[in-house]
């Protein structure tokens, strides 16, 4: 297949799927998040290139109850892997694909898998991603009724021109109707945007962050189109059916969002999302951000434990294969060095609003923070008097500029 991203090279992966005791002995003093990833599309988008598939693709419309028979096995897999020691699962997420292409009592019944293995703990959050167009009332309350907290919707825009050029298929008011029905049913609500689509205008983009605000949303994300090599957007960009997106273009569409956003009273915790409270926060997400412990299920899935990151078979006839026959799903694995997370720890933290702690930074580092301020790049005195790199919104827009001074040699 075109248009999927390739699988990174590491070391074999056991077919048990045993982890390595020294991946284990903080298990039961961390985080547990559990990704569920359900590979499923009625259409591709053109810009999208996740590891996702629709069922003509695939050749056979059991391929969705094949999964869900698939993923508990690999559920079960992971609970002899982690052992007795693991703790109750604080984050749980259903992302895609479109996780609502399954119907609700197969979503309930992979929360309901994870609960009765590792237990969920108290308050925990549970999100899943929905395409505004496959879901209703019922299905939201059904979810609602058996755990879930989050829906997740992909909007990405409010016009339709917008939409046409990104393949996206729903109908910009079945946004308004799947919000009103989520909230209904007692689901927190977050929405995904995206900005720099060729031949969205400033004002269109205005268009979609206004239209998003009023809805009410309790979170959202605003991210930068990006080209992925092997999408359908990337050949329309190569044979000039369409432009680039321009970086000073989706730099004026960011300060866009940021500003209307902070208006409305929503504060960043991470580049690209935004909260009404710090308690709408994205838990799950956060739980990445800060190197905690998760275990991905389904084909293609990442996860990491201890240090020890591994990934899935991609395609979901391979990923069953594996698990019918009592072997592990996983196609490689890397255990990370200590310097390799050292280096995780600054790429990721440093897109915190809650920033890094200067005291822990190498000396190196810590020589270019007055460089850093002086370009504006990081809160100066935030830096001076909590000791905390904490990105401006400039330093937002050139982070990998501040990742690349923070970790050179």
């Amino acid at each position: 297949m075109t248009g999927m991203p390739q699988l990174p090279e590491g070391d074999p992966a056991p077919p048990t799927g045993q982890l390595p005791a020294s991946a284990l002995t903080h298990l039961p003093r961390r985080p547990l998040a559990v990704y569920v990833h359900v590979p499923f599309c009625r259409v591709r988008c053109g810009y999208c290139d996740f590891n996702t598939y629709t069922l003509g693709e695939l050749g056979s419309e059991r391929s969705p109850a094949t999964y869900v028979d698939s993923a508990q096995r690999e559920l079960a897999l992971a609970d002899r892997v982690l052992g007795p020691d693991v703790p109750p699962v604080d984050t749980v997420f259903f992302g895609g694909g479109t996780p609502t292409m399954l119907p609700a009592a197969d979503l309930t019944g992979l929360l309901r898998g994870i609960r009765e293995t590792f237990g969920l703990a108290p308050g925990a959050e549970v999100t899943t991603e929905a395409n505004p167009d496959s879901v209703d009332a019922a299905y939201l309350e059904t979810l609602r009724e058996n755990g879930f907290t989050r829906v997740s919707f992909g909007m990405q825009s409010a016009v339709p021109h917008v939409l046409a050029t990104l393949d996206r298929t729903h109908d910009p008011a079945n946004v308004e109707r799947a919000v009103a029905a989520a909230r209904a049913a007692g689901l927190a609500v977050s929405l995904d945007l995206i900005y720099g689509t060729p031949g969205e205008s400033t004002g269109d983009w205005a268009t979609s962050v206004d239209a998003a605000l009023a809805l009410a949303p309790d979170h959202l994300s605003a991210y930068a189109l990006t080209v992925e090599e092997g999408t359908k957007l990337a050949a329309q960009v190569r044979r000039g059916v369409h432009p680039a997106p321009d970086p000073d273009d989706e730099a004026d569409k960011y300060a866009l969002v940021d500003e209307r956003l902070a208006a409305a009273g929503y504060g960043w915790y991470e580049i690209s999302n935004w909260a009404r409270t710090p308690t709408d926060r994205c838990r799950h997400n956060l739980h990445y951000w800060s190197g905690a412990n998760w275990w991905g299920i389904g084909p293609g899935a990442h996860s990491h434990v201890g240090g020890v990151r591994w990934w899935n078979v991609k395609h979901p006839s391979a990923y069953a294969a594996r698990l019918a026959s009592g072997d592990s799903p996983a196609a490689a694995r890397e255990t990370l060095t200590v310097e390799q997370q050292d280096d995780e720890r600054v790429l990721l933290g440093i897109r915190l609003a809650n920033g890094l702690p200067i005291d822990g930074l190498g000396a190196q580092a810590r020589l270019r923070v007055g460089e850093l301020i002086g370009d504006r790049l990081v809160d100066g005195q935030l830096a001076l008097t909590d000791r905390r790199l904490v990105l401006t919104r400039r330093g937002r827009l050139l982070a990998d500029t501040v990742v690349h001074a923070l970790l050179a040699t």
